[in-house]
Formats: structure tokens, C-alpha cells, sequence
């Protein structure tokens, strides 16, 4: 449904049932975007775009624009977004390039206002992104992470599940999956507790993975050290695994460890 013949709709875009196109809207060619959406007033939707049912995306947002980088050199790739997200004002959200072809936002996400996914990103579902956060290329924000407002993210940095980074950080290291990081430079600043149980978690496995960060932040231990400790003396559970996975492959290191001398007030 157009509403208004000030919108524009490439005649090659496919579009969904039920969708709602606001006025000065722009759908570009090669743009699929499925059942029940909302298009806001001025929203541009670029070729390559893949929107999911069901999505609201408001004025002025920018999906699909081309990388703001300089290696691209004008290939056919993608940005998705799935069901249910919502893209608030003004946000821009980049397609892939030559090193992953794709841009991706799962389903069930809120981008607020201003902020900026750019190339390569993977965001998983049930995400949110605060106004003005940002993240660079080939960033990975996994499932249920929670950025606050004008955090900035490092190219190639991954975010874990669960996690929660306070408004304003700039993140440069990777940040392992259930826990709160704040202050400068980004610190682990204790299990992200409510959060987990608000979702579900039981306080035994909420309990586990504290165990796991005792060791591997509050110990003050070496790194690699404090991980085959966990190993070691932990009994096993799929959040220990996860934790230890996610700390062997990281490539860039994980944030720094908790430092008791300077203790975090929320």
C-alpha cells in the first residue's frame, strides 16, 4: 500500500502483502521487503536490501546504502533485516562488501535513533542498539546484547550473548557473552544477573556463570591461565562452554578484568 504518490517504488522491487510505504519514501530495484512492514516518511531502501515481515523502519532511515569503504568497488551484496526488527529515525545501515557479501540484523531487534551499522555486520536476534551507537565493519553483536547510547565499536570486535555495555564506551576488545562492561578503557564490571532471568535463566546457571567470571576476571589471574582453571575445577554446563569457547577464538583478546580499587557505581 503506497500511500502517497510522492513515493517512489522501483517496479522491480518486490513487495510483501499488506505494506505500508509512506509518503517521499524511496524503494531502489533488486529490494525485497516482506508481509506487514512499515516504510516510513523519507526512508531510502537501497538495492540489496532483504527486509523480514512484520518491520517497522521510520523517517529517514538508510538500509542498504553502499559500504563507506574504500575497497568497495560496486559488487552485488546484501543487507537483511529479519522479522519484527524495528529501525528507528535516521538510522543507517549498511550492505555487505567482497569479505561477507552481506550485512546482516536479526529478528525481533530495536536500532534506535542515529545509530550506524556499517558493512559486514552480523547482529543476531533480540538485539537492541541505543541512539547513536555505533559499530564499525565486521563487527559480530550476538543474540540478547544490549548497547547503550553512543557506544562505538571497534571493526572486527565481537559482542557475546547476554551482554550489556553501559552507554558511552568505546569498545576495542571483545566482550565475552553474559556480562555488564563499563567504564574506560571497557572493563567487566559483573554478570549481567538480571537480565539472564528476566530471560529465563535459572539462578543455578546464573550462579555457574558467576563461578566462570570469578575465575577468569575477579581472580586476577593470566588469561589463559584462569581458562584451563575453569576447565579444570568447574563442574561442566553449556554457559561454561560458551564462555570458554568464546575466549579461545577470540581473535582481538577480551576486555580487561574487573579492578577492585575503582569499583563501578550504577
Amino acid at each position: 500500500m503506497i500511500n502517497n504518490l510522492s513515493a517512489f517504488v522501483h517496479p522491480k522491487a518486490k513487495i510483501g502483502k499488506d505494506v505500508i510505504i509512506s509518503p517521499f519514501a524511496y524503494i531502489d530495484e533488486n529490494v525485497e521487503i516482506g508481509d506487514g512492514t512499515f516504510i516510513g516518511p523519507h526512508v531510502s531502501i537501497m538495492s540489496g536490501a532483504r527486509i523480514g515481515k512484520q518491520c517497522k523502519i521510520y523517517h529517514g532511515a538508510v538500509v542498504s546504502e553502499i559500504p563507506q569503504d574504500l575497497k568497495y568497488k560496486g559488487e552485488d551484496t546484501l543487507a537483511i533485516i529479519g522479522d519484527n526488527t524495528i529501525v528507528r529515525e535516521y538510522v543507517t545501515i549498511n550492505k555487505g562488501t567482497l569479505a561477507n557479501m552481506e550485512t546482516v540484523i536479526g529478528k525481533n531487534c530495536l536500532i534506535m535513533a542515529y545509530a550506524h551499522v556499517a558493512h559486514d555486520c552480523i547482529i543476531g536476534d533480540n538485539c537492541i542498539l541505543a541512539n547513536n551507537a555505533t559499530l564499525a565493519g565486521h563487527v559480530i553483536v550476538e543474540d540478547w546484547a544490549i548497547l547503550g547510547g553512543l557506544v562505538a565499536v571497534h571493526q572486527f570486535v565481537r559482542i557475546g550473548r547476554h551482554s550489556m555495555i553501559s552507554g558511552g564506551s568505546l569498545v576495542r576488545k571483545d566482550v565475552p557473552p553474559y556480562v555488564k562492561a563499563a567504564k574506560e578503557p571497557l572493563s567487566y564490571i559483573g554478570v549481567n544477573s538480571i537480565g539472564l532471568s528476566r530471560r529465563g535463566f535459572a539462578s543455578q546457571q546464573i550462579e555457574a556463570i558467576k563461578d566462570v567470571y570469578r575465575i577468569i576476571y575477579v581472580k586476577h589471574k593470566n588469561i589463559s591461565n584462569a581458562v584451563k582453571e575453569a576447565v579444570a575445577e568447574l563442574p561442566e554446563s553449556e554457559e561454561k562452554k560458551f564462555i570458554v569457547d568464546f575466549i579461545r577464538n577470540s581473535s582481538r583478546g577480551i576486555m580487561k578484568g574487573y579492578d577492585a580499587s575503582q569499583p563501578y557505581e550504577e
